[in-house]
């Protein structure tokens, strides 16, 4: 139903079994982040990967799960602010 409705809306989709492997640059589109940047996370350890050759794999699943844990992180964050400026009385209700 999902994919249904984003075609309805005009919106592209692409189906990725949960143990493709992707390209650096294919996992930092998803993420909407730099290649450079997500290559940072590669090496800091912050996302599983693995080296074909001299060429790094990102998991599909991993990058899901990454991606679901950093959102959740940020709605977390956005409602401590929402709770400070109502606090603080800034206009925000």
């Amino acid at each position: 139903m999902d994919i249904l409705s984003e075609l309805s809306n005009g919106n592209a989709v692409r189906v990725v079994p949960v143990h493709a492997e992707l390209t650096t640059q294919e996992a930092a589109d998803l993420l909407n982040v730099s290649r450079p940047h997500l290559v940072k996370l590669l090496e800091e350890g912050v996302l599983p990967h693995h080296k074909t050759g001299k060429h790094r794999r990102v998991r599909f699943e991993n990058l899901m799960h990454f991606k679901s844990e950093r959102d959740r992180a940020s709605e977390i964050a956005m409602e401590e602010l929402a709770k400070q400026a109502q606090e603080l009385e800034m206009g925000y209700k």
